[in-house]
């Protein structure tokens, strides 16, 4: 497995800092629907996955086969299991790989083209699926290399990567203003 380069990211910064082809982008703190929205979907992917996958949040992934490698910070991250080596090193810990599911939740001051750059990052780099999430519309998008639709409240957001997956969205929102 590939190793993760050093991009002199600093670990001890929160928010965390991604870095897209050279250059840092501060992500945004987590408020509270973030959060609880970031928790769901944990909770959702865990009981879709069963013990077949990892999942973690905020967790870092480094994306290395371009000149200027870039290291991203998805909110939710799914990875297959016996993607990651088993044990425990630099290769699990700082994975040179794009999570298969990946979760971005967005917040108010998000910008869409760095959004856009992120999914194609994402993608290109071997991620069968994107979920965008958006608090304030209510909305749920699911990005795969050929398909890019969105979910409103009342519908139910389903992935053709992954078609046992599913999101409800007035059960994801609910509660949640």
């Amino acid at each position: 497995m590939q190793l993760a380069p050093d991009l002199g990211i600093p670990d001890d910064v929160k928010p965390a800092i991604e870095s897209i082809r050279g250059r840092w982008y501060q992500k945004m703190s987590p408020r509270t629907r973030h959060s609880l929205l970031q928790f769901r979907l944990a909770k959702l992917l865990e009981r879709w996955a069963g013990e077949g996958a990892l999942i973690g949040t905020e967790w870092r992934f480094y994306l290395v086969r371009e000149e200027r490698p870039s290291s991203l910070v998805p909110d939710v991250a799914w990875v297959a299991e016996g993607r990651l080596p088993a044990e425990a090193g630099d290769a699990r810990e700082r994975p040179a790989l794009a999570p298969d599911i990946v979760v971005e939740i967005l917040s108010p001051r998000d910008r869409k083209r760095l959004l856009e750059t992120k999914i194609g990052l994402y993608v290109d780099h071997g991620s069968s699926l994107v979920i965008v999430v958006d608090p304030a519309k209510r909305t749920v998008r699911m990005c795969e290399r050929d398909r890019d639709e969105t979910a409103r409240i009342g519908e139910i957001a389903h992935s053709t990567a992954y078609p046992t997956l599913s999101i409800d969205l007035e059960a994801l929102f609910k509660g949640i203003v």
